[in-house]
């Protein structure tokens, strides 16, 4: 399961997990307490922090961060396909990361609007996320339909490759 982060987070914190394609998810990674009123195996909880601002100086800058919260993460049920499963959650999240950083890097900044457009952008993208995330866990069944999860996970690995060359973003 996913626990989606709709507005702008906090800045990283010590037990936050930058996305790495070099790192994938440990189940000691998940740190935090199951809620006793969610049945699932497990929870990732995985943001994108997004920051930006303009000063005549240095012009139009941002920020975006995909990180996994080991707090805010939980597990029930340990086995590599949940696991697999839940490191499916965060690579979605990078997966929009990357689609918030190639908006940005397309984005035609204009100071009298800037206020307006990139909340906007910022919030179309995680909205559109949300509903992937959602589409993951119901299509998979929570990772429990396996030829389901399995093509969730080949399709999760393509589209981050097609987006390769906007993970400049860090």
């Amino acid at each position: 399961m996913f626990l989606p982060l709709l507005l702008p987070a906090r800045l990283e914190k010590q037990d936050d997990i930058p996305w790495s394609a070099a790192r994938r998810l440990e189940w000691s990674d998940f740190s935090g307490q199951p809620d006793g009123n969610n049945v699932n195996a497990a929870l990732t909880s995985s943001k994108v922090v997004f920051s930006y601002n303009y000063s005549s100086r240095d012009g139009f800058n941002w920020h975006i961060a995909c990180l996994f919260d080991k707090n805010r993460s939980w597990v029930r049920i340990k086995n590599d396909l949940i696991l697999a499963h839940e490191q499916g959650h965060f690579d979605i999240t990078e997966i929009y990361a990357r689609k918030l950083q190639k908006q940005m890097k397309n984005y035609s900044f204009n100071k009298d609007r800037v206020q307006k457009d990139v909340p906007a952008i910022y919030q179309a993208i995680m909205q559109e996320q949300n509903d992937v995330q959602n589409r993951y866990d119901e299509q998979t069944n929570h990772s429990r339909t396996k030829d389901k999860q399995l093509a969730w996970l080949e399709k999760i690995k393509k589209e981050l490759n097609e987006l390769k060359e906007y993970a400049d973003y860090k």
